[in-house]
């Protein structure tokens, strides 16, 4: 529980444990209170990103689990809910908006979880469709939300393919210039970026995050 005297190294001691021991219950208490005794919301935040940024690394070395990578983006996205009335429009600033869903046709959602998780840790927005996604769904949601990235899980090699209707609908739509799309699945191959016209393809969730963080900041092109 957090005292209205603590001091910043007390708090961000308990706030991170209580991330990396998956307790969303206190995490949410502890920034409620927190809040409650005056503290700086953007503090909080940075905070739980930085506590997010230990799981991912603990994911990548086999130290958590995806149950673990998973239920952390759920309690960042929880914790984030409360701060977020707190904080100002420039605090909020997201590193960009990403539309992630697994294509139609698949019900694999591991992958796509993994880069959700991630990516949230990261302070992006993400709008996860979900799985067996129809390719207009991606384009309505990308052009709703003005995306700059489209993510497309497709593990199935009969699926993959599909992905060629995603950049067709964006074509169709005037927004293709504006939206990366990236595929990502077990059986992608780097010779589906010429085969389907996407930006990149890769077969490893963490070199997909990576990926999309080039882009957002303008470093990365076109495989």
């Amino acid at each position: 529980m957090v005292k209205a005297g603590a001091s910043a190294e007390k708090l961000e001691e308990e706030l991170t444990s209580s991330l990396l021991s998956m307790d969303i219950e206190a995490v949410k208490r502890t920034v409620r209170e927190s809040l409650e005794h005056g503290r700086d919301a953007q503090q909080l935040l940075s905070i739980l990103m930085n506590g997010m940024r230990m799981v991912g690394r603990k994911f990548e070395d086999q130290e958590f689990f995806l149950a673990d990578l998973i239920m952390a983006g759920e309690i960042m996205k929880q914790a984030t809910a409360i701060i977020k009335p707190h904080l100002s429009a420039s605090v909020m600033e997201s590193a960009g908006t990403v539309v992630l869903g697994t294509i139609v046709g698949d019900l694999h959602d591991i992958g796509k979880d993994i880069v959700k998780s991630i990516l949230l840790s990261e302070g992006f927005e993400v709008h996860d469709l979900g799985t067996d996604v129809a390719p207009t769904a991606f384009v309505q949601k990308a052009r709703e939300v003005g995306a700059e990235t489209v993510g497309v899980s497709a593990l199935l090699t009969t699926t993959i393919p599909r992905v060629k209707e995603v950049i067709d609908e964006l074509e169709t739509a005037g927004i293709r210039h504006e939206v990366k799309v990236i595929i990502g699945g077990a059986a992608v191959r780097q010779r589906d970026v010429g085969l389907y016209g996407v930006d990149a393809a890769v077969n490893d969730a963490i070199e997909g995050v990576r990926i999309i963080k080039s882009w957002a900041r303008g470093t990365g092109t076109k495989q």
